[in-house]
């Protein structure tokens, strides 16, 4: 796996430390360092992005190789430490991975790391399979420690979760002797010193595209008038939907610096060039500049000029279609046109999640009320389907507190409810309670503890008690945390347990100020059900209320008849609550 392998190439180039923050794609990055890790190596999910960066910063300025792990939203929650990074710099190698996520299949956004690399004036690797991605890692941690910056990494989701043979070193580099020296005027970040190293880093910047114009990985194949391109795992798509065909194609792997000796090379003798690229027009517009900036009159064609999509993934299929346009390509060497569409599938709360009975409980709780639903990141955000609509804002981690916040001073009729989860609330959503507490504003946030970050694979948290290394450590309580801030209104309670959870709202709902409702149930992946449920057939109505109100995957109407599959069932009980009959009965093993 392309994550697998980049957690291999680290480990083969003397990581010391490796912190990050879960987020798919690039979760098992950490996950497959601490599955190979002989113990000299130091790993953990950290709070959040930004805490990750800072930690692995400070191992750096010892002397320490260290790899950061996130998602291109990740990005954003540690730009600020990284940003000033790039302008102190490092001692030991340090990369960041930013995994992008072109879709996007399961991000809010499809932004582009390699725009921020060139906002942040600091290099990045663009790898286009799993085996590219191991060597290059190893590259990036060099280049990093030659040039005492940290470097990005970006792994798009193909590249990330795609499958190959690769082949590893038998002898990992020694890691590096890590102490720290003091220097005030190379580790303190002064406005003077800023503006110096401004400099050098805009100096070292045009260096660099100098030497990348010879890096290995940095191409030019085959010939021709009209040119290709493409970086990233769109060279691949490039590759397959030519099918043979002869065309000069430019490969790109490091955006920022843009290589510019080569694609000058390049450009020697082209008639026009198509930029087939995911997900900002990065190379057209390098290209664009390169021919302005050298007189050449050339046609650049890209998202652009409108021959590529702007947004969503490449596929072989797409860039056959814009290529057809200027080559005459094999039609049988691509049978994607011919596929029928799939199914449409949305996602769903897994049957017996517990954030369904918590979703439920604040909705009849709240019936013939005003109120807005304020939800999060997580797999809590999936309460916006139908039939429990119960997510009516979701912009980024932790912003549900804080934009109940500001619906409660523009509405103060209205109830106003928070959404998140245990590990978001530790991760991004203390900040927001402290603002809430500290403006007297009053919301009901309620946090979905389901012990454990499901979303991005059941990975451990501040509240488990559990940490990447395998120690066993204080568990941080969500309640006495909210206690230090002054919440004074705390309920914690089991949402399968319907009646004392409907109560459980309705009492922080009539709270004067900010107050909690903890519903904690574990993840249906961390406890398995002790007894099913069946629908006697006797008491059956049919009404289908239980369908209607739930909408759990595990509950079916048809044929005149309501069922449950047994294969599907976990036990949660929540339906035999609804179910206006009794007609819902728990069935022991």
């Amino acid at each position: 796996m392309g994550n697998e392998a980049i957690g291999l190439g680290a480990i083969d180039a003397g990581v010391s430390l490796v912190s990050g923050y879960p987020g798919t794609p690039s979760t098992e990055i950490l996950e497959s360092v601490a599955k190979f890790n002989d113990g000299s190596i130091h790993v953990q999910w950290s709070t959040n992005e930004k805490a990750a960066l800072e930690v692995a910063a400070g191992a750096a300025y010892c002397g320490a190789r260290t790899l950061v792990t996130m998602k291109q939203v990740g990005l954003n929650v540690a730009s600020d430490p990284l940003m000033s990074l790039a302008y102190v710099g490092v001692k030991g190698g340090m990369v960041v991975v930013s995994a992008d996520d072109p879709g996007p299949i399961s991000s809010q956004t499809e932004q582009d790391t390699r725009t921020f690399a060139r906002f942040a004036k600091i290099p990045v690797f663009d790898p286009s399979n799993p085996e590219e991605a191991y060597e290059m890692i190893q590259d990036a941690f060099e280049l990093s420690e030659r040039i005492g910056s940290p470097v990005l990494f970006r792994p798009v989701t193909r590249v990330a979760h795609s499958c190959a043979q690769v082949e590893v070193c038998d002898s990992p580099r020694e890691k590096n002797k890590a102490e720290f020296v003091k220097d005030t005027m190379r580790w303190v970040i002064f406005p003077r010193t800023s503006f110096e190293n401004h400099k050098k880093i805009e100096a070292r910047n045009v260096q660099l595209s100098d030497e990348l114009s010879s890096y290995r990985f940095n191409k030019i194949e085959g010939g021709g008038k009209v040119g290709i391109a493409t970086g990233s795992v769109s060279y691949g798509y490039v590759k397959d939907a030519l099918g043979g065909t002869d065309a000069k194609i430019f490969k790109v792997s490091t955006p920022f610096p843009f290589p510019e000796k080569l694609a000058l090379e390049f450009l020697q003798g082209l008639k026009k060039v198509i930029v087939i690229e995911e997900l900002d027009p990065v190379i057209e517009r390098e290209l664009t500049y390169i021919c302005g900036k050298h007189g050449i009159k050339m046609e650049i064609l890209g998202k652009l000029s409108g021959h590529v999509q702007s947004a969503g993934e490449n596929s072989t299929a797409s860039v056959k279609k814009v290529l057809s346009q200027f080559f005459d390509l094999p039609q049988s060497e691509c049978c994607c046109d011919e596929l029928p569409a799939l199914p449409v599938r949305p996602p769903v709360l897994c049957a017996g999640c517990p954030h369904r009975a918590s979703f439920y409980a604040v909705k009849k709780a709240m019936r013939g009320k005003k109120a807005v639903f304020s939800g999060d990141i997580g797999c809590y955000t999936l309460g916006n389907a139908k039939p429990l609509d119960m997510v009516d804002t979701c912009l980024c981690m932790g912003a549900d507190i804080t934009i109940a916040q500001g619906i409660h001073i523009m509405e103060p009729d209205t109830v106003n409810f928070s959404f998140i989860g245990d590990s978001t609330f530790f991760a991004s959503g203390m900040t927001g309670v402290v603002n809430a507490v500290y403006n007297n504003t009053n919301i009901v946030i309620i946090v979905l503890d389901n012990s454990t970050t499901a979303m991005t694979g059941h990975q451990p948290h501040p509240g488990t008690g559990v940490t990447m290394m395998g120690d066993i450590t204080e568990k941080v309580s969500i309640e006495r945390v909210l206690e230090a801030i002054g919440v004074k209104s705390i309920q914690t309670v089991d949402p399968l347990k319907l009646d004392e959870a409907v109560q459980a709202v309705k009492t922080a709902a009539g709270y004067d100020g900010v107050s909690a409702v903890i519903f904690k149930s574990p993840c249906i992946a961390v406890s398995k059900p002790t007894g099913l449920y069946r629908i006697d057939k006797d008491l059956c109505q049919e009404c289908t209320v239980c369908v209607r109100e739930l909408g759990c995957p595990a509950i079916t109407a048809g044929d005149g008849s309501v069922c449950i599959d047994s294969t599907l069932c976990f036990g949660c009980g929540v339906c035999s609550y609804v179910c206006p009959f009794d007609a819902i009965k728990k069935e022991e093993k």
